[in-house]
């Protein structure tokens, strides 16, 4: 398989991918979001934009500067509404006329568990939920849309959210967050759900893409060896927390400092949502018991 191109790091600058496909990195380098955003142009003439990124005005000209003379922006996709994601869809959509499809409102997309946690009021969420998001037009699993000279197919992927979507493009997919080359992804409930993005990780490896584009990060050449680190990378955190909970009851923040301890301090808190999404998960499987309702200091005992 050809290798991967690399993504510069520089945010505005207009890169091209592939035939058809350029790219602009949004100016939000972060530890959670490497470089910043990717947001991917899709087509000539009459293109979409993939995932518009922040609420930054450099950004927006950016986008709007990448444009040959001449060509439009048809459409709006959005993978999912994370603050790094969907906040500037409005203002491109005002200034283009472009509609906004995704797969839904913010809290869509989230299985029944996820929604009695969250109606629970228990266990707090919304680490960088873009709350007000609305598309113009919602997206259902399967979904094609076509554009000039292209041709995008829904697949709904939850697990990093609840109304996260991947789109496929002939051999390649744009995977959002739920794939990247450069790390793993937080699921943090109730907007994600680690069974929901087990699950969404093998029906993206059914797929067999040839290259998936991220949210961050450079492309990936081998998707489906990807996937399979990933998943196994799940498995072995999965079995740590079991083999953790032998010692008795314990709650998400100390198993992460058990079990990340190369992780910096800073990103324990990240660390302790992926545990407790894990732990979450475990029960809904009968393989663990909450002492109570399920919270970020419930403590959790092994079946």
């Amino acid at each position: 398989m050809d290798e991967a191109p690399e993504i510069r790091p520089l945010p505005g600058a207009v890169q091209r991918l592939a035939p058809g496909l350029r790219v602009v990195l949004a100016p939000n380098p972060s530890p959670m979001t490497f470089h910043g955003t990717n947001s991917y142009i899709l087509g000539e003439g009459e293109v979409a934009v993939i995932d518009p990124g922040p609420a930054e005005p450099r950004h927006l000209r950016a986008l709007r500067d990448a444009l040959a003379p001449g060509e439009r922006i048809s459409h709006i996709f959005v993978t999912h509404s994370h603050l790094d994601h969907s906040p500037l869809a409005r203002p491109l959509a005002a200034a283009t006329g472009a509609p906004v499809l995704a797969f839904g409102h913010a809290m869509a997309g989230r299985s029944a568990a996820m929604e009695r946690l969250a109606a629970s009021g228990t266990i707090a969420g919304g680490e960088g939920v873009d709350t007000g998001f609305t598309p113009d037009e919602t997206l259902a699993d399967g979904t094609e849309i076509a554009g000039k000279g292209w041709m995008l197919r829904a697949l709904h992927t939850p697990g990093h959210m609840g109304n996260h979507l991947s789109f496929l493009w002939d051999d390649a997919v744009f995977a959002g967050d739920q794939v990247m080359g450069w790390s793993t992804s937080i699921v943090s409930p109730p907007d994600g759900d680690m069974g929901a993005y087990m699950a969404s990780l093998d029906r993206l490896a059914a797929r067999r893409p040839r290259r998936l584009y991220a949210g961050h990060g450079d492309p990936v050449g081998d998707p489906v060896g990807r996937i399979a680190d990933l998943v196994a990378h799940r498995r072995a955190r999965e079995a740590a927390i079991l083999a953790a909970l032998t010692d008795g009851p314990a709650d998400a923040m100390s198993l992460a400092r058990a079990i990340y301890q190369d992780t910096p301090a800073p990103l324990l808190p990240a660390a302790a949502r992926n545990v407790l999404a894990h732990l979450i998960d475990l029960m809904n499987r009968n393989r663990a018991f909450c002492e109570g309702i399920p919270a970020a200091g419930s403590r959790f005992r092994r079946l």
